[in-house]
């Protein structure tokens, strides 16, 4: 396999794959702070189950009960090795599917959540509505021997970026070891032990697939998301790369809620007003390169924050009149008085 030196920050060198795709993203803008090959599509493997487990969280309780059946045949590789007949809450699958990685697990889940042609149909609608466009999805663990699961570094990414605003997600992923019954499923993910600032984290191996790595920290309320692709040394090249960025930005409001008011004209009495906060990490420099654009028209209010002349993120804006917005901004001053 042929390497290729990689420098990362000033402080350490790193042997990477030629053929790898990383990405390093913002977990709050998304932008992309650092990519290699991003777009391009390969097989994904376990990492797969990042999909699994949300459609799996939307469209079920934990509490439901499944009973594991027939379906279990049809997968090898990494298994949690449960019985046909034996009943298990969701809950306890999703730890087995996210922990040990349980191919059996994704088939349980998939066949009882709802109808398994259905279930694949629903993680192929969640990424286009997450704007996945170049990942498909044919089946719910990521083996690729008769039906196969390709994406890219930034789609699985944007699923990332996604996921770890899901409690239960974050929750079942920062778990070590689960047991249920006589089963015990440890966390294959190894640097959740290693890295103190990781919040999430799922890893994938086929032969075909090459090491896959799709994780995300959290450090003075910096938050990152790393994507690795057919890299074998994965949780070194993580490590390294978040302490890097960590170092390099720092986090910025770029938008603030109870400061933006946009008038449309001079001779208008209604402002246009946010309902959240934007975040980004930028480096000093980085100021000059930002702009926002305001977008009012007879179908939607809306502004785009861009960074080097790109669109890097929408938001819409809601109009208010000059009275409200005057009695939300005495409201706001008695509550800090």
């Amino acid at each position: 396999m042929k390497k290729i030196l990689f420098i990362i920050g000033f402080f350490c060198f790193v042997n990477v794959n030629v053929n790898a795709s990383i990405v390093v993203m913002d977990g709050d803008s998304g932008r992309v702070l650092y990519e290699k090959n991003m777009s391009e599509r390969k097989l994904i493997a376990s990492t797969t189950k990042i999909m699994t487990a949300l459609v799996a969280l939307e469209n079920a309780k934990l509490s439901d009960v499944y009973s594991v059946g027939k379906e279990i045949k049809e997968v090898n590789g990494s298994m949690i090795y449960v019985k046909e007949g034996e009943k298990f809450s969701l809950n306890d699958l999703l730890h087995g599917l996210m922990l040990q990685s349980g191919n059996d697990a994704a088939m349980i889940i998939a066949n009882n959540v709802m109808n398994y042609d259905n279930f694949i149909a629903q993680m192929n609608i969640k990424a286009y509505k997450l704007g996945m466009y170049n990942t498909y999805f044919e089946n719910p663990h990521g083996l690729n021997d008769d039906t196969k699961n390709m994406s890219t570094a930034y789609d699985m990414a944007k699923l990332m970026l996604y996921a770890i605003n899901n409690s239960d997600f974050i929750k079942i992923t920062q778990t070590k070891t689960y047991k249920v019954g006589k089963y015990i499923w440890n966390n294959k993910n190894k640097l959740l032990f290693d890295y103190k600032y990781l919040i999430s984290g799922k890893i994938g191996y086929t032969k075909a697939s090459g090491q896959v790595f799709v994780s995300s920290a959290i450090k003075d309320n910096k938050k990152l998301v790393i994507v690795s692709i057919d890299e074998p040394d994965k949780f070194n090249l993580h490590k390294k790369l978040y302490e890097d960025n960590f170092n390099k930005y720092k986090r910025y409001k770029v938008l603030n809620k109870n400061v933006f008011a946009y008038k449309l004209n001079v001779n208008s009495n209604d402002y246009y007003y946010l309902k959240r906060d934007y975040y980004m990490l930028l480096k000093n420099d980085d100021f000059s390169k930002i702009k926002i654009k305001v977008n009012i028209n007879n179908y939607s209010n809306y502004l785009n924050v861009l960074f080097n002349d790109t669109i890097i993120h929408s938001e819409k804006i809601y109009k208010k009149s000059y009275i409200e917005r005057k009695n939300d901004l005495k409201d706001l001053l008695l509550f800090w008085k």
